[in-house]
């Protein structure tokens, strides 16, 4: 009789065990992703997407981690009639979804992207969104776009960037893989600059610089000279030291000086090149895509030895 009531405790526990065990929800497969919008909600080349991700880094860069699979939806239209234009189809990408994921967070990005001045020609434009989805079921979505004037805004609704990609991911729609074509001049090309250039002029670990310039003749070559490890560092820390403020892309000419513009691409390890657009005529003679400043005695210095132009 002595040992009834233990016996009872122990049914007991055992049912409440049993109880909570029961309560807990069974784990099912992850929601289905959302599908492509029917209509381009933005107003504009690119720089729309049809809401905000939760995927962690995405507050710094465009394409944060290593998502598991991308689809590209098109909406093709003309830049007279941005908004609105409707879905034409969709492609998973069946190759290089990880690297089209990684070369897009290259992409120099900010809060908001500087808006510089485009030309104005009119003609066909296509807007596209990206949908990554990662392992754990979280989507980020990019917007961009081709567009006759290469005057595009890439972002994923918290960060933007103005570098332009519409070629390469129309190449994308159009073969389901991402291969993205490196010109055989390095001075030719489109640079789109480096993830960090929103906030240093040029980011630390430059193991070159190649300074291209414009050819003397039309039918000639890109004039450029190739800069060593020790000039990109040094180049480097004199840039950055420098006063900067987010750039507009243009600048105000100064009669008194004179001098050609040119541009140094600084190299690294992997990645794209960090581009500076050097322009002795003008203030802010300084300026990559996101940043702009004035040049001080040491920059004008430095980059006038690197110049293409120089022998």
């Amino acid at each position: 009789m002595k040992s009834l009531p233990v016996i009872v405790i122990v049914l007991a526990v055992v049912g409440c065990a049993t109880a909570v065990l029961a309560s807990q929800p069974a784990a099912g497969p992850p929601a289905a992703p959302p599908p492509c919008p029917q209509r381009w909600g933005g107003d504009a080349p690119g720089g729309w997407v049809p809401g905000s991700s939760d995927v962690a880094g995405a507050g710094g860069s465009l394409v944060p981690g290593a998502p598991v699979s991308a689809l590209i939806c098109a909406y093709p239209g003309d830049n007279a009639h941005p908004g609105g234009a409707r879905l034409a189809g969709s492609r998973p990408l069946a190759e290089g979804a990880v690297a089209m994921a990684r070369d897009l967070d290259y992409l120099p990005a900010a809060e908001k992207a500087p808006s510089g001045p485009c030309t104005l020609m009119g003609g066909p434009m296509t807007n596209y969104l990206i949908r990554f989805v990662y392992d754990d079921g979280k989507v980020l979505w990019l917007g961009s776009a081709e567009e006759v004037n290469s005057c595009v805004t890439t972002t994923n609704g918290a960060v933007s960037s103005p570098s332009y990609v519409g070629p390469e991911i129309t190449a994308a729609y159009e073969t389901g893989a991402w291969r993205p074509v490196r010109p055989a001049d390095p001075c030719q090309g489109r640079p789109t600059g480096r993830r960090g250039q929103n906030e240093q002029m040029v980011p630390e670990g430059a193991v070159s610089v190649l300074a291209c310039g414009q050819p003397y003749r039309p039918d000639a070559p890109a004039v450029r000279r190739e800069h060593d490890a020790k000039a990109a560092e040094a180049l480097t820390r004199a840039l950055n030291a420098l006063d900067t403020r987010p750039g507009d892309n243009t600048c105000r000419r100064i009669p008194d000086l004179r001098g050609r513009p040119f541009q140094l691409r600084f190299r690294y390890p992997d990645g794209p090149a960090a581009t500076v657009d050097v322009m002795p005529g003008c203030a802010p003679m300084v300026n990559n895509g996101l940043l702009q400043a004035n040049a001080d005695d040491t920059v004008r210095a430095l980059t006038e030895a690197a110049s293409p132009y120089t022998r």
